[in-house]
């Protein structure tokens, strides 16, 4: 059964810091590419970043760029998100999700590229 994870949400106030992790379970996660979705109250579900198998090709939204960093380590079946200098607006729920890639160096960028989704962490920033 494969599992994702989410942790590390939480509230923070604008201008600070969090990391989330989104640790992955019955799949062979280095064959994986990973993505952190994102969807505030009243709006859609989002890409925020994405990432290929290897981690050697990355998408950032623009909103983001500079301030977020998504990382793997594939040794211990995990996903980052590192988030600085958050603002208001980066208020969410975030959800990682996994890709089945058959080794193609791509991310994705589109929900339904995604074979497994988290339950989703709960980021509020304060201002």
């Amino acid at each position: 059964q494969v599992q994702l994870v989410e942790s590390g949400g939480g509230l923070v106030q604008a201008g600070g810091s969090l990391r989330l992790s989104c640790a992955a379970s019955g799949l062979t996660f280095s064959i994986y590419a990973m993505g952190w979705f994102r969807q505030a109250p009243g709006k859609e579900r989002d890409l925020v970043v994405a990432s290929s198998w290897s981690g050697g090709s990355t998408y950032y939204k623009d909103s983001v760029k500079g301030r977020f960093t998504i990382s793997r380590d594939n040794a211990k079946n995990t996903v980052y998100l590192q988030m600085n200098s958050l603002k208001p607006e980066d208020t969410a729920v975030y959800y990682c999700a996994a890709a089945r890639t058959l080794l193609s160096a791509r991310y994705y960028t589109l929900e339904s590229e995604y074979d497994y989704w988290g339950q989703g962490t709960q980021v509020t920033v304060s201002s």
